[in-house]
């Protein structure tokens, strides 16, 4: 019995529970010195944390900030309305439509008084040209016409020439109604040669492909009677001798669509007539097919045997730039 009343002895004592009024307030919603609970009695006047805080006195004093507008857009103005023609033209742009320099070349001309219409002398810049009027300059009539530009894809059977004695097919049958102005083919393609070639009214820029000195590049395809080799092939690069003087292709090579090794793509800059067929019957060929694939850039892409199509200013400005 003593053992157990000294074992009891050593136990911790109780701490006594403070009195209910000695209770001490809540102090947060279950977090440790977090925010005292709004006590108010009518759970209206509680502030939610979404609601927007008053505004202060001096707040009210300021003003507003007005809402940026959306920038307006000014109303397109419409294009001026073309005006209807009257017939005339101006005297430099009459001049140059004739081919005989540039606009800005003419108003010198004009200024220099070497210029004439109906046997008077012109030195009034933007002086109109009316229809019937006779134009001189240098001692020659120009006429004025709209400068067109066209590319005919030739089938076989064709002659390349304005006019025909024998009254064969030519390739003037097949532009024919593609412009009111008088067009003619830059170079020739021989009857049985299909392919690319080029209508103009603009004789500066077909002298100046035709020109030897220009070096227009063309590729043909060509089909003969037998393979072409590789031997062969190093000479007409490396150059031949014809019976009008040394010749050479740029290129040429197998054409791989075709798989036959008898189908050749010759690329050169000769204008020569005939080149192309001369060099594989000097090699010992014989020409089957020949159809002009390439010229100055030009290709037949979109543009079937037979038909033609007119040139784009783009295509019209590289040509000029060869």
């Amino acid at each position: 019995m003593e053992q157990n009343n000294n074992n009891k002895s050593h136990r911790r004592p109780r701490i006594a529970k403070p009195d209910a009024d000695q209770k001490k307030p809540f102090s947060g919603h279950g977090r440790k010195n977090g925010p005292a609970r709004n006590t108010e009695a009518n759970p209206a006047d509680r502030k939610s944390r979404f609601s927007k805080p008053a505004r202060r006195a001096d707040d009210a004093a300021k003003p507003k900030k007005e809402k940026k507008q959306p920038p307006q857009r000014k109303p397109k103005t419409p294009p001026p309305t073309p005006k209807p023609y009257d017939g005339t033209i101006r005297l430099n742009k009459y001049i140059a439509n004739a081919g005989i320099c540039s606009r800005r070349e003419a108003d010198k001309l004009i200024a220099a008084g070497s210029v004439s219409v109906n046997g008077k002398v012109i030195t009034e810049m933007g002086y109109q040209v009316h229809e019937g009027d006779v134009v001189n300059y240098g001692g020659e009539t120009l006429h004025s016409e709209r400068k067109r530009y066209f590319l005919l894809n030739k089938p076989k059977g064709f002659i390349t020439t304005v006019d025909d004695p024998q009254e064969r097919q030519t390739v003037m049958m097949l532009i024919d109604g593609a412009c009111p102005e008088r067009i003619y083919p830059v170079g020739r393609l021989d009857r049985n040669t299909t392919g690319l070639l080029l209508f103009t009214n603009d004789g500066d820029l077909a002298r100046h492909l035709t020109h030897p000195s220009t070096g227009v590049y063309k590729i043909y395809q060509v089909e003969l009677d037998k393979a072409v080799t590789r031997d062969d092939m190093r000479k007409m690069i490396e150059g031949i001798e014809l019976e009008d003087g040394p010749v050479h292709v740029d290129d040429v090579q197998y054409v791989q669509t075709a798989n036959d090794k008898r189908v050749v793509g010759v690329e050169l800059h000769s204008g020569k007539n005939r080149i192309v067929r001369r060099i594989f019957e000097h090699l010992g060929y014989k020409v089957h097919k020949l159809d002009r694939v390439v010229f100055a850039g030009l290709t037949k892409k979109d543009l079937p045997r037979g038909r033609y199509r007119e040139l784009t200013e783009k295509e019209v400005g590289f040509l000029k730039m060869i």
